[in-house]
């Protein structure tokens, strides 16, 4: 068995003490957002086993039937199939969108043969896999997955009275539910800062009141 040595990633929305508790080590005021062991490339962990240290890309690109077991490489190919994270997050974390399998391979090629830059801020696909997840939770956690159907979503966006929301109804109960979940999802994330603050101010306000009138609801 090795001892791996392991690479945090410094997003944003990281805790700042978590990971640090976590390792047993003294936190630096930086936020620590995730903790990656595996073999990714773009932030592999590293094993020493006595001749210096090696990533454990390297290690497993060497000899794969040997690191990964011939199973392995016979369903998934010279890769190690999956990448452990700890992930601590300090603020609620963005929206994770991930394509399949499908999707991955054909982006993934596509922007390859466009050169895009795998560090490129701008790249959607920084390799091919699919990154079906599985969640366990270390501590308190609360997450949404998926989307309302787009008529209840209209229906509950309505009742708001909001007058701002109007587009995203009519978006909602005009298109095909792919297309009105991405279009609806993409006018939300492309407003202009000023016009996203005035609607959330005017939408928490809304939900206050109908909570208020609807006390046991």
């Amino acid at each position: 068995m090795d001892r791996l040595v392991n690479t945090v990633r410094p997003y944003a929305w990281g805790s700042v003490t978590a990971i640090p508790e976590l390792l047993g080590q003294e936190a630096t005021g930086e936020p620590q957002a995730e903790l990656w062991m595996g073999a990714h490339p773009g932030s592999p962990s590293r094993v020493d086993r006595g001749e210096g240290s090696r990533s454990l890309a390297a290690l497993i690109a060497a000899d794969p039937q040997r690191e990964l077991g011939a199973a392995s490489v016979a369903k998934f190919g010279p890769d190690l199939p999956f990448l452990l994270k700890v992930l601590a997050a300090g603020t609620p974390l963005s929206i994770q969108a991930h394509p399949d399998l499908a999707q991955a391979r054909a982006g993934f090629a596509d922007e390859e043969a466009r050169g895009v830059p795998v560090e490129a801020p701008h790249r959607n696909y920084k390799d091919a896999n699919h990154k079906p997840e599985l969640i366990c939770a270390l501590g308190e956690f609360e997450g949404l997955c998926g989307f309302r159907t787009p008529a209840e979503a209209a229906d509950l966006l309505h009742s708001l009275g909001v007058g701002a929301l109007t587009p995203l109804v009519e978006i909602l109960r005009g298109k095909p539910e792919s297309e009105a979940l991405s279009q609806t999802l993409a006018t939300i994330l492309t407003m202009s800062g000023d016009t996203a603050r005035a609607t959330v101010a005017e939408v928490a306000a809304a939900v206050e009141r109908a909570a208020e009138a609807e006390p046991d609801g």
